[in-house]
């Protein structure tokens, strides 16, 4: 893509990860003011800045857009709608959260975008989960159900990745953000434009609809031993 005569370095070609879940780490101060002078640069017009905080997040985002939309050419366009909205508004950065946090919010928002024009999102209260009394029974044991954690073995990612396409696109998203990219609650409510109270109840919900879904398929030691319990 080119933007103002540059050519904007999203890549074409892009593979779909594991699911990083907690292996991914906070940023250490020296590479958060490594990326703050980047970011400066970037906003002085320093094209080649913006280009390596392109290479730094790109591969995680476009991840993160796959198993939002579950389709490669969408992913890959709002890939490119991301990154542009990002250099058309770098200026805007206020610097109050890091700048993958930032794109991941971008790139959120241009996905629920694509959904809105597609269908009318399904409401939070049709979602396929337990009654209240269910919940209420089983809420301290299903909290501690971590989807990254159960993912580890090809079967169980296998099946969590076609369970996850199933949930309503707000609580996907929390899911993504939250257990497989491996962000803090605060920083998924700010990706997300909610609060952090929003962020632990959509999760909590949707960590029940996929440990329902898991035990279809599994005997509940079996599920034990993927909480590592």
């Amino acid at each position: 893509m080119t933007l103002n005569g540059y050519y904007l370095p999203v890549q074409r070609e892009h593979n779909l990860l594991p699911f990083p879940g907690k292996s991914i780490k906070s940023m250490s101060s020296e590479n958060r003011a490594e990326e703050n002078e980047l970011i400066g640069r970037a906003k002085k017009g320093e094209f080649e800045a913006f280009e390596e905080l392109v290479s730094r997040t790109e591969g995680k985002i476009y991840n993160h857009l796959l198993r939002l939309v579950n389709n490669p050419s969408d992913a890959e366009e709002l890939l490119q709608e991301t990154y542009l909205s990002a250099y058309k508004n770098i200026a805007s950065f206020k610097g109050n959260s890091t700048f993958s946090t930032w794109i991941y919010r971008i790139a959120t928002n241009h996905a629920f975008m694509l959904f809105r024009k597609r269908k009318p999102e399904l409401p939070l209260d049709e979602l396929p989960l337990p009654t209240h009394e269910e919940l209420k029974r089983r809420e301290i044991r299903d909290w501690d159900f971590d989807p990254a954690d159960a993912a580890q073995s090809g079967e169980v990612r296998e099946i969590l990745t076609e369970a996850i396409k199933e949930l309503p696109e707000n609580y996907r998203a929390v899911v993504l953000l939250r257990d497989i990219e491996g962000l803090s609650t605060a920083e998924t409510a700010d990706a997300l434009g909610i609060n952090e109270g929003a962020v632990k109840t959509r999760l909590h919900r949707a960590r029940i609809f996929l440990r329902e879904i898991l035990s279809s398929h599994f005997a509940p030691e079996e599920l034990e031993a993927m909480e590592g319990k």
